[in-house]
Order: C-alpha cells, then structure tokens, then sequence
C-alpha cells in the first residue's frame, strides 16, 4: 500500500475519532449495567491490575470533558495505527523474504 493511501486512512480515522469521540456515552457499557443490575459491580472497586494511561477516555490533566474525551479518541488512534502499521509492514517484510527464498 502506497504511503498516500496509508496517510488518507490515518487522516480519515483521526477525523471520525475527533469529531464523534465527543459524543461518547456516559452511561456505563452492557458488562457494567449488567454487574449494576445483578448487584456485583462494588467487586470491581477494587481497582485494575495495571492502570490505564488514558482512564475512563479522558486526557489527564486537560480540564474540559469534551476536549479530554477528544485527546484521548485522537491518542488512541495514534497507537492502535501505529500498531496496525507496523505489523503490517513487518508482515510484507516476512512475506517478502520468503518469496525470495522460494525464487
């Protein structure tokens, strides 16, 4: 894949990311209603394992929910492409490599 096209994905994700990431419900998600409904959910106040650099989808230190729920949408972009671009390019880079040795 051509890097204008990869650019064009990444601009495009980014863009979803900042405009809708504001717009993300505050209500809790399906396994938190559900621990809320059946009565376990004071369980999981125990705290997690490892602990988020982004918590609950807000940028630390930034003081408007919206802005910090849009920093986070565009941080965790960044990283899950970065991620995806790597594995891909290490990917074709195997793939290559063996055709080669195949030839």
């Amino acid at each position: 894949m051509k890097r204008t096209a990869w650019l064009g994905i990444l601009l495009a994700a980014l863009g979803v990311a900042a405009v809708l990431a504001p717009f993300a419900s505050s209500w809790p998600d399906g396994l938190e209603k559900v621990a809320e409904t059946l009565g376990f959910a004071h369980r999981a106040e125990i705290g997690p394992l490892v602990s988020s650099p982004i918590p609950d989808y807000g940028m630390p230190g930034v003081g408007n929910s919206r802005l910090a729920t849009t920093a986070a949408g565009v941080v965790g972009t960044l990283v899950v492409f970065a991620v995806l671009y790597g594995l891909v390019r290490l990917l074709v880079a195997r793939r290559r490599g063996e055709d080669a040795r195949t030839e």
